[in-house]
């Protein structure tokens, strides 16, 4: 019997592999969704939204008239009910485009025992409660590839349905796209990627102009090394194994090596006015979710200059 061509055996592979992470996704998305929204919940509380008055079509607030504006302003249906003149303002419509993209390759699924998730439920608790924060502030949100921007209120519903039936390979780095310069972009994931294909990635995404923010997330034991004796390391995606006999010998160097691939993220990252941090599973969703939120907030009152992070917990 022939052998099947290279292209459907590919297929085959591609489907498979879609259809078990489908389901595992599909068995923990609704506790992610539901985390997601409580931490969402808790950081929107005593955050105030973007809403102010300005050029738009909705009904925002009244107020006082003040003396010396145009008596056109006056709203004299509502300042008929008092002794008061009112302005009718309309909300101020500036909704951004802001791109999320939680990593959601093979290598995102590791967990240690030290671990709250692993890395993958990590970035789509953040990625879902982020998203929630958005568009409660009057932003739209979208996911390249997979979900075109919306200010729906049910984003997160949106967004799980479109990675339950996405067949497509899961990739570690965003598609190549180019988001318009008033859009913002978030990529989460761990970063394991060669250099030159980070650089290709975050010069595409800001070649029109748009800001934004790489986030790695990691497992404890991948700060640490906390491996001795006789060790077989697989790499996830292509599944080469590499033995090491006595592991301890390699955490300097991998430590080192570590250290310095995210020096070169925060270089290029630098360059472009983009923030760059880091995080941890064994800390808090809610912390990264926070500084996060934070750290756009002050990049886009800055124009896009250079916001200097390290570690967000």
């Amino acid at each position: 019997m022939a052998a099947a061509p290279d292209h459907v055996t590919q297929e085959i592979t591609a489907v498979r592999r879609a259809d078990g992470e489908s389901r595992s996704l599909a068995a923990s998305l609704p506790r992610l969704v539901l985390e997601a929204r409580r931490i969402a919940a808790t950081v929107i509380h005593g955050l105030h939204g973007r809403r102010r008055a300005g050029h738009g079509e909705s009904f925002w607030q009244y107020r006082r008239f003040v003396s010396g504006e145009p008596a056109q302003n006056v709203d004299w249906r509502r300042s008929a009910r008092d002794d008061h003149l009112y302005v009718r303002e309309l909300e101020w419509e500036a909704a951004h485009t802001i791109w999320l993209w939680p990593d959601r390759s093979l290598s995102m699924a590791f967990a240690s025992n030290k671990a709250r998730d692993s890395k993958l439920e990590r970035a789509l608790i953040v990625t879902f409660a982020l998203a929630e924060l958005l568009v409660s502030g009057g932003e739209r949100v979208g996911v390249p590839g997979l979900m075109n921007p919306t200010a729906s209120r049910s984003v997160v519903d949106k967004m799980a349905q479109a990675m339950l039936h996405d067949s497509t390979t899961r990739d570690s780095l965003p598609p190549s796209f180019v988001p318009s310069a008033l859009s913002e972009v978030v990529v989460l994931g761990d970063f394991w990627s060669p250099m030159p294909e980070i650089r290709t990635m975050l010069a595409g995404l800001s070649s029109a102009g748009a800001h934004g923010a790489l986030v790695q997330i990691n497992d404890p034991a991948e700060e640490t090394f906390p491996y001795s004796g006789r060790v077989e390391f697989v790499e996830p995606e292509s599944g080469n194994v590499i033995t090491a006999g006595r592991a301890q010998t390699w955490a300097d160097d991998y430590v080192a090596r570590v250290a310095l691939h995210r020096d070169e993220i925060r270089n290029e990252t630098a360059k472009l006015g983009w923030l760059f941090s880091t995080h941890t599973t064994d800390r808090s969703a809610a912390e990264l979710l926070l500084f996060l939120h934070a750290g756009m907030a002050v990049n886009r009152a800055a124009g896009g200059s250079v916001v200097k992070v390290g570690r967000s917990a």
